[in-house]
């Protein structure tokens, strides 16, 4: 692999990114429609305070974790992909849109999956119709595969082909196929036609999307120069939605992506606003047709004020996974890349290697004009301080700690004695956000009792101060600091901070605190700079639910706070977090890559008797689980994609009262205690877990209740 195609990875990850939030606030709009409300779209239509989640970057993202997931490894099968669904998607909420059996392709295929029937039968037409099987989410999931495999469209071909028909068939397989072909082969050819004429080659030449997509540039060719009007007006004419069943067919929407990629002539701007001017389903359409652009224009291609600086390299999710939904795009980007190197069979360059493989969420600033969401803030001495500030980030190649690139910050005006924080937020909540698309939930990032890292600097064309790093706790505000560090101009400084241990604490900021020098007659611009920052470690840390609160997104849409929720009915009352289920709940907190801890839990049976707490929980179907079973029973469980007991022993436990269960995970080691009075000890041997966060679990029908969580 060459390594620029590091960058190309990011490149395409970021315009899809960009093209999905162009396209969401119009999405499902009719050409007329854009046309009269807005005239000429050529931007954002929406400035989002944050964007929330969306299904055109859920499953690309976690789907693709199928390739370390599996079973198959990089020989991929549908049913790897259809397990990562099942992991990784919450239960009919959030994640894409749960539209009903025989509504919604993705619903339909998922309630398939989670009755028996595998991929790729699963989204198959002989199971579900042509009608189903051939809506557009075969190919609007597809992007990663295409960037997974740079280069080798061969490749991506198989794995787009795999990875589609867990939910679709038919043509719905083919527009993934097409798509993904498309993308990878954008690394190494810069003709749009070329490009086009490659992702024809891996799908047959009569079917129908072969069939529009030759017949949009036999119409393009015909009218060369001519107003793309003329091309949407033949779109709509022959290929439009009231030609095809159901509520979001692939073929009018290929149709429109075709004539954007054609009469954008390779202009990165032109292609998304052509596409985004069209309608239909426009955020999928403009993200596939972004990602593809990204790839081919490269990020020098894709203009930093317009486009990029919106998106702030920040994206949300809503898989179960709460640490990961709370992610930035160079993480992502990393994510593909290491994945890529790894299915090629070769091994990466540095700083890229090491970054990867130990520090793969940190803030590294490697990608030119990334920012990692990097904020920043300045707090006045007292209320006669200036209310409104002017900051600014930025990532140069200036100077760096570790690397070539680091992130500039300014910050104007500012005073002697004031406090200028850089800093990461590492929870997030709904007043964040500017609506609750697609549902998300998070977990923090950061916890106490773990080390964060950071190195900082400032210019000899700067200011002088000191510098800390800290965390903020969000339940009361506090920020815990390092000792203050004096800054030598021209020189990096590396600082390292250990959290405390707290109870009841929920870390929502870490970064820098720059302690400004000088006298007070003085008013100046302050400038620096950070790199690398970090955190590791073990967490130390409770949950007390008395201390937690109901996030309300909107009147359905509604949270426990650092939680997230596979399925159940969940509430908090007198201290309590209670879980209830006629089938079975779940819901998760913590990190997704612990790995050797032990979590005590404070949980109280009420009704039923499955009552169970979680360790290495790495989505919806593996985990390890020690709790309370029928027949006066406590054991160890194993979940693999359904719940087997490991071991268990004779415990008479009753409903209603209290009872305090350790789970401890080391290597493949998991042992669980109950009230220091019962051990129960396994050895997995086969498929370990080796990472994971916490949860609770309740199964057929039981009600239980959680006052407190210890981690150490």
């Amino acid at each position: 692999m060459k390594a620029e195609y590091i960058e190309g990875i990011y490149a395409g990850w970021l315009a899809k990114i960009i093209g999905i939030r162009l396209g969401a606030p119009v999405e499902g709009w009719t050409y007329e429609k854009i046309k009269n409300i807005y005239g000429e779209l050529t931007d954002y239509p929406v400035d989002y305070q944050e964007f929330a989640a969306d299904d055109d970057s859920n499953g690309p993202l976690f789907f693709l974790k199928a390739l370390e997931d599996g079973r198959h490894g990089f020989d991929l099968q549908a049913q790897d992909v259809a397990e990562a669904l099942l992991n990784y998607a919450p239960f009919e909420h959030g994640f894409f849109w749960w539209g009903g059996y025989g509504i919604s392709t993705e619903h339909t295929a998922y309630l398939n999956l989670r009755n028996g029937i595998p991929a790729p039968r699963s989204g198959s037409i002989k199971q579900n119709g042509s009608t189903t099987a051939e809506q557009i989410g075969g190919q609007i999931f597809i992007d990663t595969w295409g960037l997974v495999t740079p280069g080798n469209p061969d490749l991506a071909a198989k794995f787009a082909k795999e990875a589609a028909s867990v939910t679709h068939d038919g043509n719905g397989v083919y527009g993934g196929v097409f798509v993904a072909t498309c993308i990878s082969f954008a690394f190494v050819e810069k003709n749009i036609e070329k490009i086009i004429e490659k992702g024809l080659s891996y799908i047959p030449e009569d079917c129908e999307y072969a069939r529009v997509v030759k017949a949009v540039t036999a119409f393009y060719y015909e009218h060369k120069g001519e107003d793309w009007r003329k091309g949407f007006q033949y779109i709509s004419e022959h290929f439009g939605y009231d030609k095809y069943p159901g509520n979001c067919h692939i073929i009018p929407n290929i149709a429109v992506m075709i004539l954007a990629l054609l009469y954008g002539e390779g202009d990165f701007s032109n292609t998304l606003n052509i596409c985004n001017m069209c309608g239909w389903d426009t955020d999928c359409n403009v993200g596939n047709v972004a990602t593809i652009m990204g790839v081919r224009n490269g990020l020098e291609g894709i203009d930093d004020n317009k486009w990029r600086k919106p998106i702030h390299d920040f994206l949300a999710c809503s898989s179960v996974v709460g640490s990961l939904n709370i992610m930035d795009i160079p993480f992502g980007a990393l994510y593909i890349a290491k994945l890529a190197y790894e299915v090629a069979g070769e091994e990466m360059p540095e700083p890229w290697k090491t970054l990867a493989q130990k520090q793969i969420d940190s803030c590294h600033f490697e990608y030119p004009g990334s920012t990692h969401a990097i904020r920043i803030r300045v707090e006045g001495l007292d209320e006669r301080a200036v209310a409104i500030r002017e900051c600014e980030v930025l990532n140069t190649e200036e100077t760096a700690a570790s690397g070539n690139r680091s992130l500039k910050f300014v910050a104007k005006p500012v005073e002697p004695g004031e406090n200028i924080y850089v800093y990461k937020k590492t929870y997030y909540t709904p007043d964040d956000f500017h609506d609750s698309r697609y549902d998300p939930s998070f977990s923090p990032l950061v916890y106490p009792g773990q080390r964060i890292h950071g190195s900082a600097f400032l210019p000899v064309y700067g200011q002088q101060a000191q510098v800390s790093l800290y965390a903020r706790e969000a339940h009361t505000g506090k920020k815990y600091y390092s000792e203050k560090r004096k800054l030598e101009k021209g020189k990096w400084e590396d600082l390292v901070y250990e959290i405390p241990a707290l109870e009841a604490g929920c870390i929502d900021e870490i970064g820098f605190c720059f302690h400004v020098e000088g006298t007070h007659t003085q008013v100046f611009d302050f400038v620096g700079m950070i790199d690398d920052l970090y955190a590791e470690g073990k967490a130390d840390y409770t949950i007390e639910f008395r201390k937690e609160k109901e996030e309300v997104w909107t009147g359905l849409h509604r949270e426990i706070s650092q939680c997230t929720k596979l399925k159940g009915l969940s509430y908090l009352e007198e201290g309590y977090l209670h879980l209830s289920c006629s089938d079975f709940g779940e819901m998760y907190t913590g990190r997704h890559d612990w790995e050797d801890y032990k979590a005590e839990f404070f949980i109280t049976p009420l009704t039923g008797e499955h009552h169970f707490v979680n360790a290495r929980v790495q989505g919806a179907i593996r985990s390890y689980a020690a709790g309370l079973l029928p027949n006066g029973q406590f054991g160890i469980l194993k979940n693999d994609n359904g719940y087997e007991t490991l071991k268990a022993v004779d415990y008479p436990w009753k409903p209603g009262e209290e009872y305090r269960i350790q789970i401890q995970v080391l290597g493949n080691k998991i042992e669980a205690e109950i009230n220091g009075e019962k051990k129960v000890s396994v050895e997995d041997q086969e498929h370990i877990y080796w990472k994971g966060s916490i949860g609770i679990s309740a199964a057929k029908g039981s009600h239980m209740k959680c006052r407190k969580i210890i981690v150490s």
